[in-house]
C-alpha cells in the first residue's frame, strides 16, 4: 500500500486504501488537508492486527522549535461573531457565582417565578416517569398535548388552529427563534420596539435579518407608536415583533392599539406578525390581554408563542410552543426536526395537566399573580418616593423598568464615574449587593430593570439596599 504526497503552499491530497470501508475489500479514500509549505515531512506506519494507520506530521529541522508548527484556524462564522451574549444571563450567573461564594447577594435579575411547580403538574410529570414515558415524542409534540394547546387557544384566545399548525419546543426561546430563521432570508429587516427582550435582535442576526429597532417612551408606557412603526416599513420589512405584556417594561398593549397597528401591517403583504404572549396570563385588572392573530385579516400572517414557564412556574420543565398558519408550522417543523427534535416527553405530561387546571390557569395562577401584584405595588409606592426616577407602572409581566437616569454623570469616591445603566448596576452590585439588568441590554440606557419575581421580603430588603446605596447620590440633572 503506497502514500502519495503532493506538497504545495496550497493544498496536499492524501490517497490511501482503508479495510474501514466496503464490505468485503478496501475502498479507495481520497482525503485533502490544508498544509503550509514544510521542507522537511516524515510519514510513521504504524501495524495493528487488523488494520494499518497512517500518521501525517509535520515538523521543522530542529524539533524543539515550536515556531513551526501547524496551529489551529480558530476563527468563528461572521454569523456567531455578530451576536452578543445575553446580558441577564450573564449577570444571573455572576450573581449567582457571588452567592456560592458567601456574599449575601440579592439577585433580582433573572425573568423566572419564585414559586414552585404547581403540585398537580409536578405529580402529572412524576407519574410520566413512573408510567415509563420516558421515549421520544413525535417532533412537533404529543398529540395529546398539542390538541390541548388548540383548545385553549380556542377558549381563552379565540383563535382556532388545527394539531397539524401547532410546534411544541424546549421553550418559548426555542420557538422564536425557529420562527425567526423559517421565515426571514438574508437582508430581510426584522422590526423591534425597544425596549425589548435582549434575545430578539440577536435571533434576527441568526437569520441573518437586519434588526430594526423603533425607540418608544416612558411617558407613553414603552407603547409603540404606529405612526412611528409604519414611517419605519420597507419592501425588506419580513417580520414585526410584539411582545405583550412585556418583557422588560410589564406594558400591556390595548385592543384598540394592536388594531391600528393590524391596519398598517394589513397594507404590506411580506410583513409578518411574531406575537410573544409568553405572560398573557400574568396581567394585573382592569388591563386584559388580546392575542393578535384574534384580529381581522391577521391569523394569516401572525405566528403566536406561548408555553408554560412563566405563568406555571415551569421554567426548567423547558416547554413552549408556536401555532400559526401550516406552511409557516411546517417550516418551524422541518427546522427542530434537524436541531433538537421533540420536547421532553415528561414535560409534555406535565404541560398537559398545566392546561387542565381551568381557565386561565385557574386558582393556582391566580394566587401567583395576586402575590405579582402586591409586590408589584410595593416597589412602584416605594421607588416613587426616590428622588429622580421616573416610572411607567407595569400592567403585567413581573418587572419593572425604571429610568433612572438622573444619576448619570456622578463621579463616587472609591467607583468612579456612573456613565450609563450598566456602571449604575455595577454600583448597585458592589454598594448594595444586589443585582439588577441594566437598560442597555434591552435598548434603552436610561433604564434599570427590576424582577419582581421574589418574595415581598426579599423585595423590601433589597429597596432598602438600593436606597442606601443611592442616598449619597444626588440626581445630575433637576427632575
Amino acid at each position: 500500500m503506497a502514500i502519495s504526497l503532493h506538497n504545495s503552499t496550497n493544498i496536499s491530497r492524501v490517497g490511501f486504501a482503508s479495510p474501514f470501508w466496503g464490505s468485503n475489500s478496501a475502498s479507495k479514500v481520497s482525503i485533502s488537508v490544508s498544509l503550509p509549505s514544510f521542507s522537511n515531512l516524515s510519514f510513521k506506519s504504524v501495524e495493528t492486527s487488523s488494520q494499518q494507520l497512517y500518521r501525517i506530521s509535520a515538523m521543522s529541522k530542529a524539533e524543539s522549535s515550536s515556531s513551526d508548527q501547524v496551529k489551529v484556524d480558530i476563527s468563528l462564522s461572521p454569523r456567531v461573531n455578530s451576536v452578543k451574549p445575553s446580558k441577564t444571563v450573564a449577570i444571573t450567573d455572576h450573581a449567582t457565582a457571588l452567592a456560592q461564594a458567601g456574599v449575601p447577594v440579592i439577585r433580582l435579575a433573572a425573568g423566572e417565578p419564585d414559586f414552585d411547580t404547581p403540585a398537580i403538574i409536578a405529580e402529572a410529570g412524576i407519574n410520566a416517569i413512573r408510567e415509563g414515558y420516558t421515549r421520544y415524542s413525535p417532533n412537533a409534540g404529543t398529540l395529546e398535548l398539542r390538541t390541548a394547546i388548540c383548545h385553549k387557544l380556542k377558549e381563552e384566545n379565540g383563535i382556532s388552529y388545527t394539531p397539524d399548525q401547532i410546534v411544541v419546543s424546549n421553550g418559548a426561546k426555542q420557538s422564536i427563534l425557529q420562527a425567526v430563521l423559517a421565515v426571514c432570508s438574508p437582508g430581510d429587516e426584522v422590526i423591534i420596539p425597544a425596549p425589548y427582550w435582549v434575545s430578539y435582535p440577536e435571533m434576527a442576526r441568526l437569520a441573518d435579518a437586519t434588526p430594526v429597532i423603533l425607540p418608544t417612551l416612558i411617558s407613553d408606557n414603552f407603547l409603540l407608536d404606529p405612526e412611528l412603526l409604519e414611517s419605519n416599513i420597507t419592501e425588506k420589512s419580513r417580520l414585526l415583533i410584539l411582545c405583550s405584556p412585556s418583557n422588560p417594561t410589564g406594558s400591556v398593549y390595548p385592543k384598540k392599539l394592536l388594531e391600528k397597528i393590524a391596519e398598517i401591517v394589513a397594507k404590506h403583504p411580506r410583513l409578518l406578525v411574531l406575537s410573544d404572549e409568553i405572560y398573557e396570563h400574568i396581567i394585573y385588572a382592569p388591563a386584559t390581554h388580546t392575542s393578535f392573530a384574534s384580529l381581522p385579516g391577521m391569523w394569516e400572517r401572525t405566528l403566536t408563542v406561548n408555553g408554560f414557564s412563566k405563568a406555571f412556574a415551569m421554567t426548567g420543565w423547558r416547554l413552549g410552543y408556536i401555532a400559526g398558519p401550516k406552511n409557516f408550522i411546517a417550516a418551524c417543523n422541518k427546522i427542530q426536526s434537524q436541531s433538537t427534535s421533540g420536547a421532553s416527553s415528561i414535560a409534555q405530561k406535565a404541560g398537559v395537566a398545566a392546561l387542565g387546571l381551568g381557565y386561565a390557569g385557574g386558582e393556582v395562577v391566580s394566587t401567583m399573580v395576586k402575590a405579582f401584584r402586591e409586590r408589584r405595588d410595593f416597589l412602584v409606592k416605594s421607588f416613587g418616593e426616590l428622588e429622580g426616577v421616573k416610572i411607567s407602572e407595569p400592567q403585567g409581566a413581573f418587572y419593572l423598568f425604571i429610568d433612572f437616569s438622573s444619576y448619570y454623570g456622578i463621579e463616587v469616591e472609591g467607583f468612579g464615574k456612573i456613565e450609563n445603566s450598566e456602571s449604575l448596576c455595577r454600583y448597585l452590585l458592589d454598594k448594595g449587593q444586589v443585582a439588577l439588568v441594566p437598560g442597555d441590554a434591552f435598548g434603552d440606557d436610561s433604564c434599570i430593570r427590576i424582577s419582581y419575581a421574589a418574595s415581598l421580603t426579599t423585595l423590601q430588603a433589597s429597596f432598602e439596599r438600593i436606597k442606601k446605596a443611592l442616598i449619597s447620590l444626588r440626581p445630575a440633572v433637576p427632575v
